[in-house]
């Protein structure tokens, strides 16, 4: 299982809607509040180069901002078809 770790802060709309994709997906993650925790935001900053949130690492790949279709293809989550039957 591929591991999910979501550098967020409670204010980011993007941040809460990457949880509840990961949840609605089941998909197993772990958060951390980087507006409280200067360790963790370091980290992420070493991460990402950047202080923007999100930041989301799934193994070593890094998705910044809420990527879905990004996130959908890493963590092989199907989506919807997108084309239409003529």
């Amino acid at each position: 299982m591929k591991k999910v770790t979501v550098y967020s802060t409670p204010t980011c709309h993007f941040c809460n809607m990457a949880k509840e994709y990961f949840k609605a997906n089941n998909v197993p993650f772990e958060s951390f509040d980087v507006s409280v925790d200067p360790d963790k935001r370091r980290e992420m900053m070493e991460i990402s180069g950047q202080l923007g949130v999100p930041v989301i690492t799934v193994d070593n790949d890094v998705v910044i901002g809420f990527n879905k279709p990004k996130l959908a293809e890493i963590l092989e989550i199907n989506q919807p078809s997108q084309s239409v039957a003529a």
